[in-house]
């Protein structure tokens, strides 16, 4: 048995079989394997979902900095916006990841090379794709300075005040772009039409969740606690502006489902 690949002991075998043995069937059952080998598939997928999910994130977080310093914009977002981006979008949906469903076709695929990286050079390009989308649509926010400055002579100052209005369109942006990745990212290869959020219901809880506390605290001076929001230095935003804000965000499922496609094209 120490000479074979994979040495099985049966539970019920002698202690011997058992010491020299690398897998031990405790029900004496061989469908086990099948089962532990689903099992296992599902939690590399999840940690594959986990690691996704943040490292698009972060990528898109620095695009978003580094390019609007490039283009001479002041402070895109705020150290404390920043601070509540990594504290309530990035934790709770990652954490949620790891319940994840098991993919209805997970045992059809071909089994990895055990030397395989958990984060292949096709994986890594993608997380570069998504966070480069998720920093071009917060960088956005500011190309049009018509979008949220009524005095145009503001938007060569920069002053305080103007601030508001374009970081909070950012942030805005940013958040709910990164949800909506979270919520494409229910399975790491699979189509949302084919698994969709609805089977992990802790996440569809973990991305609403920090929504909405999100726009309790745009709109906190409606409760009457306006200094909610200006220790944030965000604003209201009217409908329009979320209007150009969801235009901006909900292509981030497109561009997941197709880059999704081409990899099931390409493992096939």
């Amino acid at each position: 048995m120490p000479h074979t690949y994979l040495g099985i002991a049966m539970g019920s075998g002698t202690e011997v079989a058992k010491e020299a043995a690398d897998m031990i069937l405790v029900d004496d059952s061989f469908s086990s394997i099948v089962k532990g080998v689903e099992e296992g598939r599902s939690i590399y997928a999840n940690m594959q979902a986990f690691i996704n999910f943040l490292i698009s994130c972060n990528v898109g977080e620095v695009v978003a900095v580094f390019f609007s310093t490039l283009l001479g914009f002041p402070s895109i977002l705020s150290a404390m916006q920043l601070l509540w981006v990594n504290l309530i979008t990035d934790g709770p949906p990652a954490t949620a990841l790891g319940y994840n469903p098991t993919d209805d076709e997970i045992m059809k695929k071909p089994p990895r090379d055990r030397g395989e990286e958990i984060i292949t050079p096709w994986l890594l390009t993608r997380y570069g794709i998504i966070g480069a989308y998720i920093g071009m649509a917060t960088v956005s926010r500011w190309s049009s300075c018509s979008e949220w400055a009524s005095d145009k002579s503001i938007c060569e100052a920069f002053t305080p005040k103007a601030l508001a209005v374009p970081q909070t369109l950012a942030l805005s942006t940013l958040i709910t772009t990164e949800l909506l990745k979270a919520l494409s990212t229910v399975s790491i290869d699979s189509s949302m039409l084919t698994i969709g959020p609805q089977r992990n219901l802790i996440l569809v809880f973990s991305v609403a969740i920090p929504f909405v506390i999100h726009l309790v605290i745009l709109y906190s001076s409606s409760f009457g606690f306006p200094s909610i929001a200006d220790n944030f230095g965000v604003v209201p935003l009217s409908g329009d502006q979320w209007i150009s804000v969801l235009r901006w965000s909900f292509p981030i499922l497109i561009v997941d489902e197709a880059l999704k496609a081409y990899g099931r094209s390409r493992d096939a």
